[in-house]
């Protein structure tokens, strides 16, 4: 016999299948993609949903997200040497899909070919075809069903899934001449078979340049990839500023240009696990007395640290500053402001710890109104004030932190972190930048500086309603919040000395109701109990706020999206003791509204603008317009 030829299955076997008998699942030589390249579309899948979604904010939901329903991807990444079957969508160009293993509604274990008929469920013995396929599968070997084990062969098929059963069987005869079995190979079934080939010439030189190509873009991959087990991700947020209004006795600031850049780094050891590593740069302006930041020149900024409601979502609470010790940061510096760690102990129970993180990283956005490069142009808009509060989202990953997610149910998920400001610091400065406020104004070491223990409860009742209930516990060892919302943020107990230690109850609840698939109503209120934890002050104070807002998706276009806020911003609505309430006083609003435009996948832009009411709670400031023009580039 020939042993040149290039045969395939047997005659009368494939006299049924020209039929309409059809294997469908690709085999042996058709194994043409390594995982890394299936993986690639996996995971860009994720990122379009939501991981260039503002900040790092809400970190770990999002990033357990791709490392849970992904995690096949890390580990495939670090065996690149290791090719698995692929079903090939023959119907649509033959793309390579997703693996039966990565889809939860198909079975996880891949399909091998048949050795015997009885593995396919739908074929039966008093079936017409049933002794061709029988004499396929026993003579040649080369016949596979669907991974639920059917074979459906009265459905239609296409001439390239005919070309895939055909080239399974030619390799299948190939094995059988090189193991000397050729004889099993009649010379008849030869001669059918090789008019069988020559006539799908077209449809099996076509799989192979598809082989071909398939195997250039992996290789092509692997020499040029970044790294087998860390994906590297962008944020670029450039944004026009212009304010009006302010302080009685303050011109209108000039429009200033303004950028924010952060590079992000996502490691997997293990697949389940997740190393998340953050740097970034600005060049927002403000320092220890707010000089040079648009909140001074409106006069609305406290004379410290320039804490104001005027502050804008995309720029940090502490700008030109390290709160940490009083160190100057210049602009467009490079600093590391997310290090973070989360691994899995349990089939619920997920840890994590970081020396530089947030509270928002651990918690789930309830409002959608969050996405500091992507939705709310005001800090106001994007968060609840108790999960910014103690620095919980201070821009530039103020705390270590250390904490747990566990999931009660699939509607039910608890998570709490405790967070220490200074605890790289062993001892506090001797040396003081005001009276009773050292130059380490927030402490030093895990346990005896300013602190914070935060908790949330998220809800899903149903589809369509997310409900989140916060609690929180801060102690700082100076007069402060640290939310860097209001100008009051500062001297949280008016009236008493700067250098007065404090502590805080918080709590707050946050809901979110989609009432149809493009428009959501979602609101937070907010409950801030500020008493001094010192020997010789007596005082207390009660700070209060609230937000509503209408939330459009896909506005006009699809991507576009805009947002209608209104609300009272922190307001200190009670004291007593030694705190006192201030002068002047008038409840705070905000109004703010934004139409996010999507350009495409890497570009949006944003106008939009808030106008505050009474700001920071004094009758005498005049209504301040802040207007914002903000462009964003992710990758």
């Amino acid at each position: 016999m020939a042993k040149h030829l290039l045969v395939a299955a047997g005659g009368v076997g494939f006299l049924w299948l020209i039929v309409g008998l059809s294997p469908v699942q690709a085999l042996s030589n058709l194994e043409i993609a390594d995982k890394n390249v299936v993986i690639s579309q996996d995971v860009d899948s994720y990122e379009k949903l939501d991981f260039h979604k503002g900040n790092l904010g809400n970190t770990i939901s999002r990033e357990l997200l791709i490392a849970n329903e992904s995690q096949k991807d890390f580990s495939s990444a670090n065996q690149q040497q290791k090719s698995e079957n692929i079903e090939l969508d023959f119907a649509n160009n033959s793309q390579p899909i997703i693996p039966q293993s990565a889809n939860s509604s198909q079975p996880s274990d891949e399909l091998a070919q048949v050795t015997s008929v009885s593995q396919l469920s739908d074929v039966q013995p008093t079936d017409w075809a049933f002794q061709a396929l029988q004499s396929l599968v026993e003579r040649y070997g080369c016949i596979a069903g669907y991974p639920n084990l059917t074979y459906r062969g009265n459905r239609a098929m296409t001439r390239y899934e005919f070309a895939a059963g055909l080239n399974a069987c030619l390799d299948r005869i190939n094995e059988l001449i090189a193991t000397a079995t050729a004889d099993l190979v009649k010379k008849e079934d030869l001669v059918t078979l090789q008019k069988l080939q020559e006539q799908f010439t077209a449809e099996l030189g076509t799989l192979r340049g598809r082989v071909d190509a398939v195997e250039a873009r992996t290789a092509e991959l692997e020499a040029n990839q970044f790294s087998t087990t860390t994906k590297l991700n962008g944020e670029v947020i450039l944004a026009g500023i212009g304010a009006t209004g302010g302080a009685p006795d303050r011109g209108d600031p000039n429009i200033i240009l303004v950028n924010r850049v952060r590079l992000n780094l996502t490691t997997s050891f293990t697949g389940k696990d997740l190393l998340i590593t953050g740097l970034q740069s600005y060049n927002f302006l403000g320092g220890a007395d707010g000089q040079g930041s648009l909140q001074e020149s409106l006069g609305l900024a406290s004379p410290i640290l320039s804490a104001s409601s005027a502050r804008t979502s995309f720029e940090p609470q502490f700008p030109g500053i390290n709160v940490k010790n009083l160190s100057s940061v210049g602009a467009n510096s490079v600093e590391i402001y997310k290090l973070l760690y989360i691994f899995p102990v349990a089939e619920k129970l997920t840890l994590f710890a970081g020396t530089a993180a947030e509270t928002s990283d651990a918690f789930p956005v309830i409002t959608p109104f969050y996405g500091e490069g992507q939705e709310s142009i005001s800090r106001f808009g994007g968060l609840n004030p108790v999960v910014r509060v103690s620095g919980g989202t201070s821009g530039t990953g103020l705390a270590s932190a250390a904490g747990f997610i566990f999931n009660i149910s699939p509607n039910l998920d608890l998570r709490a972190l405790y967070g220490s400001v200074n605890a790289n610091l062993p001892q506090k400065s001797p040396n003081e930048a005001l009276p009773g406020v050292s130059t380490t104004p927030l402490g030093a070491g895990l346990f005896s500086g300013s602190s914070v223990v935060a908790a949330q409860l998220t809800f899903k009742p149903s589809a369509d309603l997310d409900i989140g209930l916060n609690y929180a516990h801060s102690y700082h060892e100076i007069n402060i919040l640290g939310t860097g919302l209001i100008r009051d943020d500062i001297g949280a107990l008016g009236g008493v000395a700067a250098g007065t230690p404090v502590a805080l109850n918080s709590v707050g609840g946050t809901m979110t109701w989609r009432f149809s698939p493009k428009i959501a109503l979602s609101g937070y209120g907010a409950a801030m109990f500020v008493d001094d934890s010192s020997n010789s002050v007596n005082a207390s104070t009660t700070f209060t706020s609230w937000m509503v807002g209408v939330h459009f998706k896909d506005l006009f276009k699809s991507g576009n999206n805009a947002g209608l806020i209104f609300g009272q911003p922190l307001y200190r609505s009670d004291a007593s003791g030694s705190a006192q309430l201030g002068e002047n006083r008038a409840t705070p609003y905000h109004l703010e509204a934004y139409y996010r435009v999507k350009l495409n996948d890497h570009i949006s832009i944003t106008p939009g603008a808030f106008i505050l009411f009474n700001p920071e709670g004094n009758s005498t400031n005049e209504t301040t317009t802040v207007g914002v023009l903000r462009t964003t580039f992710t990758f």
